[in-house]
């Protein structure tokens, strides 16, 4: 058969290892290169590549249109996001022609637009590029070969929008058989709204319990798939990581002071696309029997891009710092030790040996009191005491006349 000519047929992308392919973002080169090996001589009429990469939606709801009648609803969209054509081989003739046998390769590269969609894979959506070669020989069905490459579009958590602190606050009043419980109260806060995945966000919260019955507080990362398609919407939500806190009593209030909760090996959050977005919220709410529960949703953007350890972090140490003492979470200053003992500091032997002062002057007379040697004793905060004494030190002189104190 004509077919058993073309022993292998594939496309290769320059960077890739063994265990892993390159991943590309806006912007950057892809090249590569088609391997053709044959058996024989093959007459070939073009050898074509295609890189495509494509938004793509659809699901289906039913629809009711009577008491007896139901149909199907199809929504679906696409968005190209990636379109590229070159020709590898085509004879000048625009007949055929011939290769030998043996390995041929055939070197291809071109250019990203600036912009691009994460590559995603969803329930109701997905995100996908490929570079497609096609083998055009006479008379035989053509050959192909597909390739899927990744692209990441990276996302910058260092900007001030995503360093901000989110908080929230609610609350809801317990009811049961139309009996008022007491009221419940919730309010939770993180330091920053941008995270990587691997990270751990702290969680900081009080739940206020004035009701009768014991809640519990949970905290959870959820992940929202949004598809969009001629003016309509499907969501999809699944939690990606979640904790539970201790149950809080009738009349108790309870404080997490930064709840570790890590971020599990997740992908960006897809923010500018037309077709589907892909959002994360925290998601933080207390379980009221009887009662549905009190939700509260701070916004989450899961970046490619970690936190700078200095740059954008350093300058956002204040707004960190007065995000825990709003908090009263923030570590009270140490209380300071008291000064030593003197006797620690100078024995006893040097002081006899040098008199009063145990910080004699320096003896080279061109040394000035201005300079930073003295400027170091007037600094010494533990000056020793004077030595004690019974009798008076500076007596008064006998010129000097005591003062009438009726004067």
């Amino acid at each position: 058969m004509l077919f058993d000519k073309v022993k292998a047929f594939s496309v290769q992308l320059d960077g890739a290892t063994a265990g892993a392919e390159p991943v590309f973002s806006g912007g950057q080169a892809v090249a590569g290169r088609v391997l053709l090996e044959l058996a024989s001589a093959v007459r070939v009429g073009a050898l074509r590549l295609r890189a495509r990469g494509r938004a793509h939606v659809h699901w289906t709801e039913s629809r009711s249109a009577g008491s007896s009648t139901a149909y199907t609803q199809s929504y679906s969209e696409r968005m190209e996001v990636v379109s590229h054509r070159a020709t590898l081989l085509a004879p000048d003739t625009g007949e055929t022609t011939t290769l030998p046998p043996g390995r041929h390769e055939f070197l291809f590269s071109f250019q990203l637009p600036p912009t691009l969609v994460t590559s995603f894979e969803g329930k109701h959506g997905s995100v996908r590029y490929c570079i497609k070669a096609t083998l055009h020989r006479p008379w035989v069905p053509a050959h192909r070969a597909r390739k899927v490459f990744t692209v990441i579009e990276p996302v910058d958590i260092n900007t001030p929008a995503l360093l901000a602190p989110q908080a929230g606050a609610r609350e809801k009043l317990a009811r049961s058989w139309y009996c008022n419980r007491g009221l419940v109260s919730l309010s939770a806060k993180i330091d920053r709204k941008g995270y990587t995945p691997g990270e751990v966000i702290p969680v900081f919260a009080e739940i206020d319990n004035s009701s009768t019955r014991p809640v519990l507080p949970r905290a959870a990362v959820v992940q929202t798939q949004t598809f969009m398609a001629r003016g309509a919407r499907k969501q999809k939500r699944a939690v990606v990581a979640s904790l539970a806190g201790e149950p809080v009593g009738p009349g108790q209030r309870a404080l997490w002071q930064g709840r570790a909760l890590r971020i599990p090996p997740v992908g960006p959050s897809i923010l500018h696309c037309r077709v589907l977005h892909v959002d994360y919220a925290l998601k933080v709410c207390v379980d009221i029997p009887g009662t549905s529960k009190l939700l509260l949703e701070l916004p989450l953007v899961i970046g490619t891009i970690p936190l700078h350890p200095f740059g954008s972090r350093s300058s956002s140490v204040g707004s960190h710092a007065s995000f825990l003492l709003d908090w009263r979470l923030g570590a009270l200053p140490e209380r300071p030790e008291a000064p030593p003992e003197y006797s620690e500091v100078v024995a006893d032997t040097e002081v006899a040996a040098l008199g009063q002062s145990p910080f004699p002057l320096p003896q080279d007379p061109e040394m000035s009191l201005e300079g930073p040697f003295f400027a170091y004793i007037q600094e010494f905060r533990y000056r020793p005491p004077p030595l004690y004494s019974e009798e008076d030190p500076n007596p008064p002189s006998g010129a000097m006349r005591p003062r009438c104190m009726t004067c």
